[in-house]
């Protein structure tokens, strides 16, 4: 089994990664072979409307463009599991992880008939981090959330999506103007919370790394 991380945050070790981190050690508990990169490491774009994946006579669901996204969609098709995090920004996901989906999207989607060229199944597993308490993502976010779901429906398999929320910003906020956000109560939910996030993050990647 071969289970594909990406963390869509530009943080590489706070709350994104390190749920990340754990659905890692999850997949590979069960014995998945595991790839982790982090997506603002990387140097790409989005989509730039080349149509050279509607060429005739060329291979499909593969981006032809030359970049380090390119080779990280054609191993994304190859997978069996795909694991993707993103801290909320505005109400949505990075502009790193728009970027992947619409290039992901893109050169699977026939333009013949409006079909998808991929035939093959990838479960996917979406880790959503943010600052939102839970009863504010339940009003305002689960709707975003079940949106994001059915973008990699995409790949045919199952999608799964957890949501980490009230997260600890910054370890010192006397440091910031961040007045508005309370520091012992972000630490309690820390402290309380996190653990459990941290813990289903590994069950999440147990389940798509024997999958």
């Amino acid at each position: 089994m071969k289970t594909i991380i990406l963390n869509g945050s530009p943080r590489k070790d706070w709350n994104t990664a390190k749920m990340l981190k754990e659905a890692q050690k999850g997949a590979e508990s069960v014995g998945a072979e595991t790839e982790y990169m982090d997506l603002y490491s990387l140097s790409f774009t989005g989509c730039r409307s080349c149509l050279a994946c509607k060429r005739k006579n060329v291979e499909r669901c593969k981006c032809f463009w030359k970049d380090d996204l390119s080779p990280i969609i054609d191993r994304i098709f190859s997978a069996d599991s795909l694991i993707i995090g993103s801290p909320i920004y505005l109400g949505d996901v990075t502009s790193q992880v728009h970027a992947l989906i619409e290039r992901l999207h893109f050169c699977a989607l026939s333009y013949d008939d409006y079909s998808n060229y991929f035939t093959d199944k990838v479960n996917v597993g979406i880790i959503l981090t943010m600052n939102a308490p839970k009863a504010y993502y339940n009003i305002e976010y689960r709707k975003k959330a079940k949106e994001i779901e059915q973008w990699f429906k995409a790949l045919n398999g199952k999608v799964d999506v957890y949501a980490c929320c009230d997260t600890l910003q910054v370890t010192d906020y006397s440091k910031y103007n961040m007045a508005g956000f309370s520091e012992e109560h972000k630490k309690d939910v820390r402290e309380k919370h996190f653990p459990e996030d941290l813990k289903n993050a590994f069950n999440m990647g147990v389940a798509l790394g024997k999958e």
